[in-house]
């Protein structure tokens, strides 16, 4: 789609999905409705679109993105704190620190965009929306990934990642006032398989063992062996496996009963969880298919 010549701009809810490190594409899909005369009037998001949508509500993703950009395998290691029988491997305090130290701390209220923030009370097994107090706060609520993340204690509740209910969270949107729900969906239909058996090898390439204990993908496998591939996974590979198959078939119920204007999916193998060093791949892939979305939408309206 070129951009508009039209000045007044079409408002839009901007509804931004879980999914790690593939969550960078949402800054892609930013920048593309930024570039074609879009004007985003609210955001709701949920693990890592939160961290995205609130750090843009607060003015401050062109830092984040340069921050992330930035990112090798080793950096991303430095900021995972380990914790000791707290309910998850990571504290994540090293990390909201490092970006509340780069961005500043703000309050919700002071945000120049409405944001909410999606978690779940592991106790009621309660979506709880976050739409006041600390952003980062509501930020390290949103992104406590189950066994990655320890849970958050917040009024009373212990809160964990809001994908676990609703990886896609369009109804805190509802109410708003715009021209154009858009909903970012982090777990789309996979890709082929050569693209992940690609990554490993430039992994490799560079002879970065971050992930190894944590992240084992199968490297190797006997043609005779009948078996099931399944044992050549460790434990975080079969956790991780197993979220983000829940979240896609989360989403597509959700997004089914309430869906939005516009969909922009991304695949749910494009990247792997953790794989914050792959931000500049991540970030051209929202842009073009936030692009090839309305594409299809316009085709559609003619």
């Amino acid at each position: 789609m070129k951009q508009s010549n039209v000045t007044e701009k079409k408002t839009v809810s901007l509804v931004l999905g879980s999914g790690g490190a593939r969550g960078l594409a949402h800054i892609g899909v930013i920048k593309w409705l930024e570039e074609n005369n879009f004007e985003i009037k609210s955001i709701a998001g949920c693990s890592i679109g939160s961290l995205i949508g609130g750090v843009y509500a607060a003015g401050k993703l062109d830092q984040l993105e340069n921050w992330m950009l930035s990112l090798n395998k080793m950096n991303i290691a430095s900021l995972l704190d380990i914790s000791w029988g707290s309910g998850g491997i990571f504290k994540g305090d090293k990390i909201i620190n490092t970006l509340i130290g780069l961005l500043e701390d703000i309050q919700i209220e002071n945000l120049s965009i409405p944001f909410t923030a999606v978690a779940a009370d592991i106790v009621t097994e309660k979506e709880v929306w976050i739409n006041t107090g600390s952003l980062f706060d509501a930020i390290r609520a949103s992104i406590s990934l189950p066994l990655f993340f320890t849970p958050v204690k917040y009024k009373g509740s212990l809160l964990i990642d809001g994908g676990v209910l609703n990886p896609v969270p369009i109804a805190p949107t509802f109410n708003d006032d715009t021209d154009l729900t858009i909903a970012v969906n982090l777990g789309g239909a996979l890709l082929k398989a050569y693209n992940e058996a690609k990554k490993e090898v430039d992994v490799n390439k560079v002879g970065i063992k971050f992930q190894q204990g944590i992240k084992k993908f199968i490297q190797s496998f006997d043609k005779k062996d009948k078996e099931p591939r399944i044992k050549n996974w460790g434990m975080y590979d079969v956790a991780d496996k197993a979220f983000d198959t829940m979240q896609s078939t989360i989403a597509r119920l959700k997004i089914a009963s309430y869906p939005p204007d516009v969909e922009i999916e991304i695949a749910r193998n494009a990247c792997g969880t953790l794989d914050f060093d792959r931000a500049a791949e991540m970030i051209k892939l929202g842009y073009k298919k936030a692009q090839l979305a309305f594409d299809l939408k316009s085709q559609i309206e003619r």
